[in-house]
């Protein structure tokens, strides 16, 4: 498996391939960092699944520490949540640690286009982003949440932005993971990642969003900020979790903001207030 971008060019726009100047295809390896993105490829073949996120984490020099892991039940059916600040460490942290907890038997609601990425398709569990799932996806993803494997999820869907006083923060978190919860009847452990990316990615969001563009330019930059992070410890607070009998099916959206509000009381600082 090898990134192409000129190649993923032509395949895409092949009516206008010929006139894309290949300086513009050039600066788009360069931002997405097409020549480290294959080396991680490279050691992740022959891996599988949680192998392969542990061999990605070892090729940047990524730890995580985890506070308060025996909160984490060792039996029982669960929904893992977690706010999602990075868009792409943090992801590979999870499936590792709690991969390793749970023998390999996770799977990781992820967008559809992340199962380019063969590797981690043994975890990974595609969801339409930017489009109504068809019903043979909605089957397989209701199947999986009756079925014995731990459930992990970003409700905000994408990576947290800036908001207006500067503090990083999800963007709303979407009502499915109540519905599932409760259809599954499945508690759920809430988990705060600690960690951001650069300034220039959220100024990026704020400019295209100022702009009304609604395509996410900002995502081109993932890569860089994966890069940028290399070397780095992350720390992960895990909490207690919350039964599925406690959640409102009557007002999902409320409980989903009630959740996202319990994830980040786990925040280091705000852990420290309590005490």
């Amino acid at each position: 498996m090898v990134i192409d971008v000129d190649e993923l060019v032509r395949q895409r726009l092949p009516r206008y391939y010929r006139f894309i100047p290949r300086w513009l295809t050039r600066w788009l390896e360069r931002i997405i960092h097409q020549r480290e993105l294959n080396e991680i490829l490279q050691r992740m073949c022959g891996k599988d699944g949680v192998g392969a996120a542990h061999e990605a984490l070892d090729y940047l020099d990524i730890t995580t520490e985890v506070k308060h892991a025996d909160r984490i039940p060792t039996e029982g059916r669960f929904i893992f949540v977690s706010n999602h600040p990075l868009g792409g460490l943090d992801g590979l942290s999870l499936i590792a640690f709690l991969g390793g907890r749970y023998k390999g038997a996770i799977r990781f609601l992820v967008n559809d286009l992340l199962m380019a990425v063969k590797p981690l398709q043994p975890v990974f569990l595609p969801v339409n982003k930017y489009g109504r799932q068809s019903r043979g996806r909605a089957a397989e993803i209701e199947a999986e949440y009756q079925g014995q494997k731990q459930m992990i999820t970003f409700p905000a869907g994408l990576c947290s932005r800036m908001g207006k006083n500067g503090e990083i923060h999800d963007l709303q978190w979407q009502k499915f993971v109540v519905m599932h919860a409760i259809r599954s009847q499945r508690d759920i452990v809430p988990m705060y990642f600690d960690g951001e990316n650069s300034r220039f990615f959220y100024r990026m969001a704020r400019w295209r969003k100022r702009l009304g563009m609604k395509f996410n330019l900002e995502m081109i930059l993932l890569p860089g900020e994966m890069f940028k992070s290399r070397g780095k410890r992350f720390r992960v607070v895990v909490g207690k979790p919350i039964a599925w009998q406690s959640l409102d099916a009557s007002h999902p959206m409320e409980e989903a903001q009630r959740l996202a509000d319990i994830c980040y009381a786990l925040k280091p600082e705000n852990e420290n207030k309590k005490l």
